[in-house]
C-alpha cells in the first residue's frame, strides 16, 4: 500500500539523519529541528540554501529551514474522488506554529502513482489505490527548490482544476501560489487564506505533486513501444524475429536489432494504408502502408490487451485523410523524440502544453519536420515569440494565440507561404513592418490584444480580406484608413470601446461588406460612405441615430440602443432581416414597408402604437415580432400574405383582425398573451378550414368559454396555452376535434371540470391545470403519452384511475386540494411515477405557535419547460438556525442538473458555520459562496451553476431589533423586493452583457469572447459557483447586497435568468400582488413565462412578508372579503393537550419522521410549496383570520386551533429520469449514475450538529419519556430516548434532544423534508411530510407502500365554524383527553382529522 511504502520511507530518512538527533523535538548540530512525533518526519536540510526559511522561534532556529512533511492519516472521501479529508490535520504544535505568522502555511503534495482523474464509474473508482499525500508546513517565501532539496525530489508539479499538469519553476513559490489563487477567488481576509490553504479539499482546485503524474491513457495515445515478434514482407522468406516495435505519430518503427534503437530504423507510414487482423495467428496484426510500393510488417502481439491497444491506436493513424498529429492538452514540455522519424507530418497540433525551447523534443527542433505546413502552439505560456518557429519554410499555418506575447520578431518575414496567422489573445500593441512581405497571408487574427489603432502593415497585406480585431482599445475609427486598405472586406470592431466612425472626407468606401461593432460606446453612427455595405451589427451600443446606405443592405442588427429613428437611402430593396428590438421607437419608418424582400422584422420592447397596414399585408413578410409595445389595434389583412409567425403579446389589443386566419393562412405560431382582448377571429368562413395554426398562447387576456368554439378550425394545433382568462368551461364538442393537441395550459381560470372528449387528444403529453376550481379528475390517465399533469390548487375530491397508468407518465401535482382523498389502490398506482406532489394536513398543535406567528411563508414553482430534464433547485428553510430566520436560495444550472442539486445539499449547512466565524454580512455570505464553490469538488470542476442566496435576520443579536435582508448571488439568478407596491432589485446580474465592468475584467485578463459574448463559448456569465476551469476570467465571488425590512415590505422573489428574461420586475410584482398566495404566486410566474414564450427550465420562489413597525409580526383578528370562489369547507378540530401535557412541547417543526399509523389517514400528505393557500383565487364570502402572534409578544392562550397549517412536500421515485439531454456531454467524474436514480457525491458534513441542552429541553424531555404518546400525524415508538423512523429502508436512531438540530441544519433535513421534483432535497417548513417516510420504505410484495387504513366515516367528527367556540369549551372540560394514558383511550373513540 501507499501508506506502508511511505511509512517505510520515513523509516530510512529518518535513519539517514543520524548526526546530532535528539528526542523531544531536540535541535540537531546543523540546525535543523527534528520532530520524534509518529506521524511526523522532517528531512536534514541544506545549510546554505535554506538557512533562514520560515525558521521557528528557539535554540538553533535561525539555521532551521522551518519545513516539515506530515504523513497524511485518516482520510476519507468527500464529493469528489480525488479530494481526502483527514480528521486530525495537525497537532497541537503545528496548529501553534501556524498561528504565529498569517504568512505560514500548508502544502499537499501528492505522490504520482495513479491517475489524477479516476474514472467517475463507481467499480472503477473503488479498485483505484488512493494518492500518496503528504502535508509540508512552510512559509510564503519558501520556493520549490528548497522543498525538492528538503525532499531530495527533482521538481515539483501543479495542476489547476484537474486539467493540465505543469512543472514549476525553482524559483516560484507554492504557498504563495495558492494564496494568489485563493486572493483572486475573493478571499481577503488573511487568516482565512490561511486555513483555506490547509484544506486538502483544495486540491480539487489547485494541487501540488511530487513527481508528473502518470496518465496510462495520455501515454496510450502518444507513444505505443514493446518487443514483439515481427516479421517482415506477405512472404514466408523473412522469418519472425523479436524486435523493438514503436507506433508514434504516423508511422511504425521496427528496430533492426532486439532491445536496442541501434543501427537500422525501419520507418512504416501507415497514414493511408491498412491495418488488419491476421487469424491464423493470435494476437497478430498485419501493418501496410500506402502506395504501390506498399511495404508490409506482421506483428505478433503477447497479450489481448496489448493487441488491442495497438490496433485501436493504429486504426485511427490509418483512417487519417492527412498527416495529422494531435498531441493537444497532454501538458507536454516536450514532443516524444521518436516523433521525428515521421517525417511525412504535414499537421501538428500541440496547443494546450507547456512546451519548452530546450530538449531533445523542445521547440527548438520543430524545423526537423521537413513537410509541416500547419503548427498550433496556442495556450503553451510561451510568454515569447518562438523564433525558431520562423525556419519552418514550408508552414502555411501558425497558431500562437493566447501565449502572452508582446513582439513579433523580425524573422517572421521568412515565412513566405504563411496563408494564416492567429495571434489572439496576446498582449500586442504593434507589428513588425517585416509582416508586410507575407503576400500570401489571407487570414490574420488579431483579437484580444492591446492595439490602439488599426495596424498600418495591414495596407501591404493585399491578401487579407478580414480584420479580425475584437476586443482592443481603438476608440476611434476613421472610414479614410478603411479607404487605403482596399483589401479588406469584413471588419470586426467588437468590444473595443468604440466612442466615434467619422469620415473627415466624402470618399466612398467601397469595399467593406460586413461591419460588426457590437458592444461599443457609440452614441450616434452614419455609414451612408460604405455604399455596399451587405451586414451591420451594432448591437448593445448607445446609438440615438442610425444612417446607412441601402443599396446592397441585406441584414441589420441595431437592438438594445437608443434609437429613436433609422434612416436608409435608398429603400434597401435586397434586406431580408432586421432586429431593432429594445429601443425607442414610437412609429416605424415609411421605408420599412417598401422592403421588397424582407422576411424577419422585430421591433420588440419599443413604443409603437400602431402598425402600417402595408407592413402586414408585405408579401415577403414571414416573421413579425411586434410585442411589448402599446399596440392598441392590428390593421386588416387584405390579401393572402405568407406570414409563419406572428408575435403581438404585451400590448393593449382588444381585438384581433376578423381576417387574420383567413389571409394568413400560412401562419404557424401566433402569440397574444397579455392583452385585453376577450375574443378570437374565426378560423374559416365555412366548416372547412385551411388554418396550419400550431402554436397558439392566449394567457392573461379577457377570452370567456365563447373562444372554444372558435378553436376547432385550427385542427394542427400542436400547444395551446390558453391560461389565466375568464373560461367557466371548455366546449366538450370543441376539444375532441383537437386530435393532434400536444400541450394545453388552462390553469387560472374559472373552470370545475375538464371535458372528458380530452381522451380524444391521443398524442397529448402536457396538462397544466392549476389554480382552478376542478373537482373532478379528468380522464386522461388513458392517454398513451402522457407525461406531465399538473392539477394543483384546485378543488379535487377523489381520482378515478383506471386500472393501470401509462409507462410515459412521469410528473403528477395534485398539491393545493384541501378535500382529495387517496385510496391505497391509487397509491399503489402511482408508484411508477417519476415526481409525485402531494398535500399533508398536520394537526396544529400549541409547539406550532412560533411557526404560526412567523413573519414569512414561502412557495415556490420550478417548470422543465421542453428540456427533458430540471436544472434548476430551490432551497428554502423558514426557521433557519432554530430560531426566527429565514434561509431562500435558488441554484441555476443552465443544462446541468447536478451543481444546482450539490449547492442545494451543502450551501445551507456551509451558511450556519460561516454565521458562527462572523457577523459582517459581506464577509460570511461572500466566504459562504466560495466554500461552496471549493465543496463542488470535481463536479465543480468544469460544470457551474448561477446561484442565489438570501438570509433573513436580525440586524443584530437582539431579538427585538429589526429585520435585514441580505442577498448574495452569482450569475443570472435575481432576486426583487416589493415594497410599497414597488419592485426593489436586490441582486446584480453577473452576464457580460449586463456588467461593462465586468466584461472589462474579463477582457483584461485575455479571455477569448465569442460573438454570443461567452467566455470561451462556454458561458455568458462572469461569476458562476462551478466552472473552475475557466478562472480567472469565471470567478465565485458574489455580489452582497443588505437591506433593512420594514413594515411596507411585502414580498420577495426569487428567480433564475428565464423567470425574469420574459417577465419584466413590475410584473412579476403586479402578479403576486393579484394572487398573495405563494405556491399560487409562483406557480402563475412560472406559467406565464411559459406562455411568453420561455422554452427553457423556469424556477420561482415568492416569501410574503409580515414584517411590522419594529419587527413585530403580531395581528388582529381580520375578517376579509374574498372576491372569488366557493365557501370553505368546514375545518375540523384536532384534539390539542393542556399546557401541563408533555406533548405540548412536540411541534410538528421539531422534524422528527415518525411512522405510519393504523390511525392515520392515507390523505395527510404533503404541499410542495408550503403555502396555507391552496388556489390562487381565495374563497368567497368572510372569513375570520385568527390572530396571530409574533415572537416579541407570544400568546398568552392558546389560539389558532382550528387553523390549518399544512406543510410541504414533493417527492420523487426511484425511477426518475435523470439522463443527460441528447446534446450533453458524457457522465462526468465525481457524478454517478445508476440507470434511473442520478448519485453525486457531495461532502455535507460541514455543518455539525451540536447538542443543546438547555433547561426547556431537559427537564420536558425526562417528562415526555415517563408517558406514552400518540403523535397527531402518526405513530411513535421511544425507545430509551431514541426515536425509530424507517427511511428509505434504513434505521434512523438520534436521541429526542438532538431531533430539532436535525431538522434544522438544512444537509440533514432530506430526512425529515421534501424532495423536489428534481429529485433533489429542500428542507421544509414547521412540520414534516409523513408520507416521504413511506416513499423511502422499501417497497413490499402488496403495493407502492403500505398505506395507513382509512378512517371510518362515524368515527370523523365535523366541526361547523359556528361551533367551534362550544367544542373547545367542552373540551377543555375533558381533562381524560388531554392527559396520561386515558388520553389515548378516548382517542380511539373519537379521531378528529382534517
Amino acid at each position: 500500500m501507499a501508506m506502508e511504502d511511505e511509512d517505510n520511507n520515513a523509516e530510512v530518512a529518518a535513519t539517514n539523519v543520524r548526526t546530532g538527533i535528539k528526542r523531544g523535538g531536540d535541535v540537531g548540530d546543523n540546525g535543523a529541528c527534528i520532530d520524534r512525533q509518529p506521524d511526523t518526519v522532517v528531512h536534514q536540510a541544506g545549510l546554505n540554501q535554506t538557512a533562514g526559511r520560515g525558521s521557528r522561534s528557539g535554540p538553533g532556529a535561525h539555521a532551521a529551514t522551518g519545513i516539515r512533511v506530515l504523513k497524511q492519516r485518516n482520510m476519507k472521501r468527500n464529493g469528489s474522488r480525488s479530494c481526502m479529508t483527514r480528521k486530525t490535520r495537525f497537532g497541537s504544535r503545528e496548529r501553534d506554529w501556524l498561528k504565529g505568522d498569517t504568512q505560514r502555511g500548508c502544502v499537499c503534495l501528492y505522490g504520482g502513482t495513479v491517475d489524477p482523474q479516476p474514472p467517475a464509474s463507481g467499480t472503477q473508482a473503488s479498485s483505484t489505490p488512493q494518492t500518496d499525500l503528504q502535508l509540508v508546513l512552510c512559509s510564503t517565501s519558501t520556493t520549490v527548490e528548497e522543498l525538492c532539496a528538503q525532499k531530495k525530489g527533482h521538481a515539483l508539479y501543479v495542476q489547476l482544476h484537474g486539467d493540465l499538469v505543469r512543472r514549476l519553476d525553482p524559483s516560484e513559490r507554492p504557498l504563495q501560489m495558492v494564496y494568489d489563487y485563493l486572493a483572486s477567488m475573493g478571499y481577503a481576509d488573511p487568516v482565512r487564506v490561511q486555513q483555506e490553504a490547509a484544506n486538502s479539499d483544495l486540491s480539487c482546485l489547485i494541487r501540488f505533486y511530487s513527481e508528473r503524474p502518470v496518465n496510462a491513457d495520455q501515454q496510450e495515445r502518444t507513444l505505443l513501444k514493446g518487443v514483439f515478434s515481427v516479421r517482415k514482407g506477405k512472404t514466408q522468406l523473412h522469418k519472425w524475429a523479436e524486435r523493438q516495435v514503436i507506433l508514434c505519430g504516423t508511422c511504425l518503427i521496427v528496430a533492426s536489432v532486439k532491445d536496442s534503437l541501434t543501427g537500422k530504423m525501419h520507418i512504416l507510414p501507415l497514414v493511408g494504408g491498412k491495418v488488419e487482423e491476421v487469424k491464423r495467428r493470435q494476437h497478430c496484426l498485419m501493418f501496410s502502408s500506402a502506395g504501390s510500393q506498399a511495404q508490409t510488417y506482421f506483428v505478433n502481439f503477447d497479450t489481448l490487451a496489448d493487441y488491442q491497444r495497438w490496433h485501436r491506436q493504429a486504426s485511427k493513424v490509418v483512417s487519417q485523410t492527412v498527416s495529422l498529429v494531435d498531441l493537444s492538452c497532454y501538458s507536454l514540455e516536450a514532443v516524444p523524440e521518436y516523433l521525428f522519424y515521421s517525417q511525412d507530418i504535414t499537421h501538428l497540433n500541440l496547443r494546450h502544453n507547456f512546451m519548452s525551447l530546450q530538449g531533445p523534443g523542445g521547440l527548438l527542433n520543430l524545423p526537423r519536420f521537413s513537410q509541416l505546413k500547419s503548427l498550433n502552439l496556442s495556450h503553451n505560456r510561451l510568454g515569447v515569440f518562438p523564433e525558431c518557429v520562423c525556419e519552418i519554410l514550408t508552414l502555411t499555418e501558425l497558431n500562437l494565440s493566447c501565449n502572452s506575447l508582446h513582439a513579433i520578431p523580425l524573422q517572421i518575414g521568412n515565412l513566405q507561404s504563411l496563408q494564416t496567422l492567429s495571434l489572439d489573445g496576446n498582449h500586442l500593441s504593434s507589428l513588425p513592418d517585416e509582416m508586410g512581405g507575407l503576400f500570401q497571408l489571407n487570414s490574420l487574427g488579431l483579437s484580444f490584444n492591446s492595439f490602439s489603432h488599426v495596424p498600418a502593415v495591414l495596407e501591404r497585406l493585399s491578401v487579407v480580406d478580414k480584420l479580425a480585431m475584437a476586443g482592443n482599445r481603438v476608440e476611434s475609427l476613421d472610414l479614410c484608413t478603411l479607404v487605403r486598405m482596399s483589401h479588406l472586406k469584413n471588419i470586426d470592431l467588437r468590444l473595443n470601446g468604440l466612442r466615434w466612425v467619422k469620415s473627415e472626407n466624402l470618399e466612398v468606401v467601397s469595399q467593406v461588406t460586413q461591419l460588426d461593432l457590437r458592444d461599443n460606446c457609440l452614441e450616434s453612427l452614419d455609414l451612408g460612405s460604405v455604399c455596399n455595405l451587405e451586414t451591420l451589427h451594432c448591437q448593445r451600443n448607445q446609438l440615438g441615430t442610425l444612417t446607412l446606405s441601402g443599396f446592397t443592405l441585406r441584414m441589420l442588427h441595431a437592438s438594445s440602443n437608443r434609437l429613436t429613428t433609422v434612416n436608409i437611402y435608398p429603400v434597401p430593396n435586397q434586406l431580408t432581416h432586421m432586429d431593432l428590438s429594445q429601443n425607442l421607437l414610437e412609429y416605424l419608418p415609411d421605408w420599412v414597408c417598401d422592403c421588397r424582400k424582407i422576411e424577419m422584422l422585430d421591433i420588440t420592447r419599443n413604443l409603437l402604437s400602431e402598425l402600417p397596414s402595408r407592413l402586414l399585408n408585405s408579401l415577403s413578410l414571414r416573421k413579425l415580432l411586434t410585442g411589448y409595445n402599446r399596440l392598441q389595434r392590428v390593421p386588416e389583412l387584405l390579401d393572402h400574405v405568407p406570414l409563419e409567425a406572428l408575435d403581438l403579446q404585451h400590448n393593449m389589443l382588444a381585438e384581433l383582425p376578423e381576417s387574420l386566419f383567413l389571409k394568413a393562412l400560412n401562419l404557424k405560431y401566433l402569440n397574444v398573451s397579455a392583452n385585453a382582448l376577450e375574443s378570437i377571429p374565426p378560423s374559416s368562413q365555412s366548416e372547412e378550414s385551411l388554418s396550419t395554426l400550431q402554436e397558439l398562447y392566449l394567457t392573461e387576456n379577457n377570452l370567456s368559454e365563447n373562444c372554444g368554439a372558435l378553436l376547432i378550425g385550427h385542427q394542427n394545433l400542436r400547444i395551446l396555452h390558453i391560461a389565466y382568462n375568464q373560461l367557466l368551461s371548455f366546449p366538450a364538442s370543441k376539444l375532441s376535434k383537437l386530435e393532434l393537441l400536444e400541450e394545453l395550459n388552462l390553469s387560472g381560470n374559472n373552470l370545475k371540470t375538464i371535458p372528458s372528449t380530452v381522451s380524444s387528444c391521443k398524442r397529448l403529453h402536457t396538462l397544466i391545470a392549476h389554480s382552478n376550481h376542478i373537482s373532478v379528475f379528468p380522464e386522461i390517465l388513458n392517454l398513451p403519452e402522457i407525461k406531465l399533469v399538473d392539477l394543483s390548487c384546485n378543488e379535487l375530491t377523489e381520482i378515478q384511475l383506471p386500472d393501470s397508468l401509462p409507462a410515459t407518465l412521469q410528473e403528477l401535482d395534485l398539491t393545493g386540494n384541501s378535500s382529495l382523498m387517496l385510496e391505497h389502490k391509487t397509491l399503489n398506482l402511482f408508484s411508477h411515477i417519476t415526481t409525485l406532489k402531494l398535500d399533508q394536513k398536520s394537526t396544529t398543535t400549541a409547539g406550532d405557535s412560533l411557526s404560526a406567528s412567523s413573519p414569512w411563508k414561502h412557495g415556490y414553482s420550478e417548470m422543465s419547460g421542453q428540456r427533458n430534464k430540471l436544472c434548476v433547485s430551490v432551497l428554502a428553510v423558514d426557521h433557519f438556525r432554530d430560531s426566527v430566520e429565514a434561509c431562500y436560495g435558488i441554484f441555476d444550472g443552465d443544462r446541468n442538473e447536478e451543481v444546482p442539486r450539490l449547492l442545494q445539499c451543502t450551501m445551507g449547512d456551509v451558511l450556519c458555520e460561516e454565521l458562527q466565524h462572523s457577523s459582517v454580512d459581506s464577509v460570511y455570505m461572500c466566504n459562504t459562496f466560495l466554500t461552496s464553490h471549493r465543496k463542488l469538488g470535481m463536479a465543480g470542476q468544469k460544470l457551474g451553476a448561477s446561484g442565489l442566496l438570501c438570509y433573513i435576520h436580525h440586524e443584530t443579536s437582539d431579538p427585538g431589533a429589526s429585520f435585514s435582508l441580505t442577498v448574495a448571488n452569482v450569475g443570472t439568478c435575481q432576486a426583487v423586493l416589493c415594497r410599497n407596491g414597488q419592485p426593489v432589485p436586490l441582486s446584480k446580474v453577473y452576464s457580460l452583457e449586463n456588467c461593462t465592468e465586468e466584461m472589462e475584467r474579463v477582457k483584461v485578463s485575455k479571455a477569448i469572447i465569442t460573438e454570443d459574448n461567452k467566455v470561451s463559448g462556454v458561458t455568458c456569465c462572469s461569476r458562476l459557483l462551478g466552472c473552475s476551469y475557466l478562472s480567472p476570467w469565471v470567478l465565485p465571488k458574489p455580489w452582497v447586497h443588505t437591506e433593512p425590512l420594514c413594515s411596507q415590505d411585502e414580498f420577495l422573489i426569487l428567480g433564475n435568468r428565464a423567470l425574469f428574461e420574459r417577465v419584466s420586475y413590475q410584473e412579476a410584482v403586479c402578479t403576486v400582488q393579484a394572487v398573495r398566495d405563494p405556491r399560487a404566486a409562483a406557480k402563475k410566474l412560472c406559467s406565464l413565462a411559459q406562455s411568453y414564450g420561455c422554452k427553457d427550465n423556469i424556477g420561482a420562489v415568492v416569501v410574503s412578508l409580515h414584517i411590522g413597525e419594529d419587527s413585530c409580526t403580531c395581528e388582529p383578528p381580520v375578517t376579509t372579503t374574498e372576491p372569488r370562489g366557493p365557501a370553505p369547507a368546514p375545518v375540523p378540530a384536532p384534539v390539542i393537550p393542556g399546557p401541563s401535557d408533555p406533548a405540548t412541547n412536540l411541534s410538528s417543526s421539531s422534524g422528527i419522521v415518525t411512522e405510519f399509523s393504523s390511525e392515520t389517514s392515507a390523505s395527510e400528505i404533503g404541499s410542495e410549496a408550503g403555502s396555507t393557500a391552496s388556489d390562487e383565487h381565495p374563497s368567497s364570502g368572510t372569513v375570520t383570520r385568527p390572530e396571530r402572534r409574533c415572537s416579541l409578544h407570544p400568546a398568552t392562550t392558546l389560539c389558532g386551533l382550528f387553523q390549518q397549517q399544512p406543510s410541504s412536500t414533493t417527492f420523487s421515485s426511484n425511477q426518475s429520469d435523470n439522463g443527460l439531454d441528447s446534446d450533453d456531454e458524457a457522465p462526468l467524474e465525481g457524478v454517478i449514475s445508476n440507470g434511473s436514480k442520478l448519485e453525486v457525491e457531495v461532502d455535507i458534513h460541514c455543518c455539525a450538529f451540536q447538542l443543546r441542552s438547555g433547561l426547556h429541553e431537559s427537564s420536558k424531555d425526562l417528562d415526555f419519556e415517563k408517558r406514552g404518546f400518540d403523535h397527531p400525524g402518526g405513530k411513535m415508538r421511544r425507545q430509551n430516548s431514541v426515536v425509530v423512523s424507517a427511511t428509505n429502508g434504513c434505521l434512523l436512531a438520534v436521541c429526542g434532544r438532538e431531533i430539532a438540530d436535525l431538522k434544522k441544519s438544512p444537509s440533514t433535513s432530506s430526512l425529515f423534508g421534501k424532495k423536489l421534483s428534481n429529485g433533489s432535497v429542500v428542507a421544509p417548513e414547521d412540520s414534516h411530510n409523513l408520507i416521504e417516510v413511506a416513499l423511502e420504505a422499501p417497497k413490499k410484495k402488496s403495493g407502492y407502500f403500505t398505506a395507513p387504513a382509512q378512517q371510518d366515516p362515524e368515527d370523523q367528527l365535523i366541526v361547523p365554524p359556528s361551533l367551534e367556540q362550544e367544542v373547545r369549551e367542552q373540551l377543555r372540560g375533558q381533562s381524560p383527553l388531554v392527559s396520561g394514558p386515558s388520553r389515548t383511550k378516548a382517542k380511539k373513540k373519537k379521531d378528529f382529522s382534517l
